[in-house]
């Protein structure tokens, strides 16, 4: 594979980006987009540069370098100094950027991400995830797909709406938090500090699904809801003995027969309007008839014993029909030749939305139905409960032309994550919000998280033509 040169970098990107409206032929006829080559331009320099950054929990974390490259270029482009905060919290930062609008009455649109990443061992990557590389129109690099491409698109957007003199009725206002990934400390911060936010729009959600064989474009997702992380801690406790000696009751065979049993229960299957609409649409893309069937019985019916069998069995599907728990580590014993006096294990729970977390702690301890386990939550202040955020219509409306200039036609799936982002927190303040990045990719190359972490720059002109209409239609 070729590896372009950081030096020719830029202009390689952009004939990729050039090159968008061909990827998104097929089913969906994508039109001649209009160039903004500042615009892309920096949507390039800016995932560079801040995929070159190692903004990682811990000595030596750069999130602030990291927003202080945003603050510098939205400088640049026409805000106040004044108007980007970077504010430092422990080894890390976040940063609150303002547009104001033309009516201070309005409450204000929040553009939210974040700019830390996960860790990144360079001596298991092919390429250094620090060092932003770009091969055959992919870049690589930490952070490239989760989120600082996003990051960079969103802010190249705003930057080119004030280019082309746009002025917002509604105050805009772009936000990045530095530990989101770890523990949301600054989420909390800057969700409290937006509380009177009209609606928040999360870039680090939602996206976009290319066809394996051909890289068209299949269908696009936005999220409104998430499951609620928790850990329950089970412990089981014993006076212990010689193990030439073996009591009726012993911790670690308790402990076994209460993982035994959460192992076996499956939560009650629930469905909202949200997961209604997305077990409809994404039927209709699922290659395998055995699970579209399954998936469109559900919908119709969620107490479908056949579907349920179905979804279940397999993991892209059985975190959306319901709550989920699974032990996930175990501890026990002292000594080989000893009875164990402790044994604890953490059992990871998805919350479907809508249940406290007292709701399922009582739930389990009555399905390991002895009162020698202990049960407790030990998730700390770093997850909360949400509810699901309304399909509201000019937020459904907005999202939906401004995908469908650059991907006219695309079939849009409304969904609900299994994972945690930022905005669980805005959520818990009754502050809608809704994932809806731009960015496309194949399943097989999503890698956040991972070894040798992508993005497509073909997403860089569709992106921009995409942000550019969501943000203008909501701050209008």
């Amino acid at each position: 594979m070729r590896r372009a040169p950081l030096a020719l970098a830029l202009t390689f990107a952009l004939g990729a980006a050039l090159a968008a409206p061909q990827l998104s032929a097929g089913p969906v006829k994508a039109p001649q987009l209009k160039v903004h080559p500042a615009a892309e331009a920096q949507v390039l320099d800016l995932s560079q540069r801040l995929i070159a950054l190692r903004s990682v929990r811990g000595p030596g974390n750069e999130t602030g370098k990291a927003l202080g490259v945003v603050k510098t270029a939205l400088v640049a482009g026409g805000w106040r100094d004044a108007e980007v905060e970077v504010v430092p919290v422990d080894d890390t930062a976040y940063m609150i950027a303002t547009w104001p609008g033309s009516d201070p009455s309005l409450k204000p649109l929040v553009i939210s991400g974040h700019m830390d990443v996960v860790e990144a061992d360079p001596k298991d990557w092919t390429r250094d995830p620090f060092t932003p590389i770009i091969e055959d129109g992919i870049l690589y690099g930490r952070g490239a797909s989760d989120m600082k491409f996003d990051a960079a698109l969103a802010t190249s957007a705003l930057i080119e709406l004030r280019r082309q003199g746009y002025r917002p009725k509604r105050t805009i206002i772009l936000q990045f938090s530095g530990d989101e990934e770890t523990t949301m400390k600054t989420s909390k911060i800057i969700a409290e500090r937006l509380k009177n936010a009209e609606l928040v729009i999360n870039i680090d959600g939602g996206g976009g699904t290319l066809d394996e064989a051909t890289g068209k474009p299949l269908f696009w997702t936005w999220q409104g809801a998430e499951k609620t992380y928790v850990d329950y801690q089970l412990e089981v406790t014993n006076p212990g003995g010689h193990s030439s000696a073996p009591r009726p009751v012993n911790a670690i065979t308790q402990m076994s027969h209460a993982l035994g049993k959460i192992g076996s229960y499956r939560f009650k299957p629930e469905l909202s309007p949200l997961t209604k609409e997305y077990f409809q649409k994404a039927a209709q893309f699922e290659s395998d008839p055995k699970l579209a069937a399954a998936m469109r019985a559900f919908a119709a019916n969620p107490n479908d014993e056949a579907a349920l069998a179905v979804l279940r069995a397999n993991p892209a599907y059985v975190g959306k029909v319901g709550t989920t728990c699974v032990a996930t580590m175990i501890h026990g014993g002292h000594a080989q030749n000893a009875l164990p006096q402790r044994v604890t294990a953490n059992v990871n729970c998805r919350v479907f939305p809508g249940h406290t977390r007292e709701e399922i702690r009582d739930e389990l301890a009555r399905v390991v139905g002895d009162d020698a386990v202990k049960i407790t939550d030990v998730s700390g202040n770093d997850t909360t409960m949400s509810p699901a955020s309304p399909m509201r219509a000019d937020f459904v409306g907005a999202v939906a032309k401004a995908i469908g200039k650059p991907y006219p036609g695309i079939a849009i799936v409304p969904s609900m994550a299994s994972g945690a982002t930022d905005s669980m927190w805005y959520r818990a303040l009754g502050v809608p919000a809704y994932g809806a990045s731009p960015t496309f990719s194949k399943d097989s190359e999503d890698f956040a998280h991972g070894l040798n972490e992508r993005v497509r720059l073909s997403n860089i002109r569709p992106g921009l033509t995409y942000f550019l209409s969501l943000f203008t239609d909501l701050s209008k």
